[in-house]
């Protein structure tokens, strides 16, 4: 593994005496765990741009080895706030610029019950490029939908309203995809069938997290050409001097098996009333957001060996 990150490192650093000591930094840990906030955004200048369309946190313990993907769904109500988590991001940086990592981590952190030490986010033609340049990736489409409505890059605020969606199919079966449609398969959220719901949708974004990763063990090279990529089209709060850091505990663990889950067992739909300013949202069964930290522990503590 130390050939394997000083040639990683080298690219970027020239592998110097300073270099060197930046691997020896330290990331901060909770429970053996760092845990990352990432966050999807539709970007662009229409409305709701700033809003997170995705939200997960990967939590990862160098170990022994073990890396832990939970989603949230966009939607959760977060009744202190009176507003949906994926506003999180927006509100934030309309208070100051960088809020919106703190106020994102924060809530994130207190739904979760798990400290949030880092916040990553990138807005949707990022991600495309990020898949392109790794070539695409291979996904195992587990259920067929079509979705009529779904948004056309660039045409939110056309006044055809018709114009401003098109529709998508995805058939049963292992599928090559481009950036632009791994984009497409995450993001719909208009199938009349069950891969309509917040659920679905949580379940096929951890498919094209998994699918990522997969293609990167492949061929861990990229990861060269990816961190340069990254950096143009991400944002996040991780200092400089922690980069490499971050990129040895990934190093460590880009073989080991990804757990995921996500918290839709324990949440529900109320009827819609002034209490969520008249929004389709969901919240804790009985109002127990201690299920949910406790779930999220007992999770955690599940990839102990």
């Amino acid at each position: 593994m130390g050939i394997c990150v000083r040639f990683i490192f080298l690219p970027t650093f020239g592998f110097t005496k300073s270099a060197w000591k930046l691997t020896q930094i330290k990331l901060p840990v909770s429970d053996d765990r760092t845990n990352f906030l990432v966050m999807g955004v539709g970007g662009g200048s229409h409305t709701g741009a700033d809003l997170t369309d995705t939200m997960a946190v990967v939590s990862v313990r160098a170990e022994p080895p073990d890396v832990a993907v939970i989603t949230i769904p966009r939607d959760l109500w977060i009744q202190s706030l009176k507003a949906k988590i994926n506003t999180m991001y927006y509100y934030g940086e309309e208070k100051q610029a960088g809020g919106g990592f703190i106020l994102a981590k924060s809530t994130v952190s207190e739904v979760l019950g798990i400290p949030i030490h880092f916040a990553a986010l990138i807005d949707f033609s990022g991600f495309e490029k990020l898949i392109d340049v790794m070539g695409g990736v291979e996904i195992n489409v587990l259920n067929s939908f079509e979705d009529k409505l779904y948004p056309i890059a660039g045409k939110e605020n056309d006044s055809c309203e018709s114009c401003r969606y098109e529709t998508i199919k995805f058939d049963i079966g292992i599928q090559s995809m481009s950036g632009s449609t791994a984009l497409k398969f995450a993001r719909s959220r208009n199938s009349e069938s069950d891969e309509g719901s917040d659920f679905a949708r949580s379940k096929r974004q951890e498919q094209v997290m998994k699918a990522v990763r997969e293609k990167i063990i492949q061929n861990p090279l990229k990861m060269i050409e990816l961190q340069a990529v990254s950096r143009k089209l991400t944002l996040s709060d991780i200092s400089p001097d922690l980069v490499p850091a971050v990129i040895k505990l990934g190093l460590g663990v880009y073989k080991t098996p990804v757990r995921t889950t996500n918290i839709s067992t324990l949440v529900y739909n109320p009827p819609i009333n002034s209490l969520y300013d008249s929004q389709w949202v969901l919240i804790p069964i009985g109002d127990n957001w201690l299920r949910i930290t406790s779930y999220v522990k007992d999770f955690l503590r599940a990839g102990i060996q």
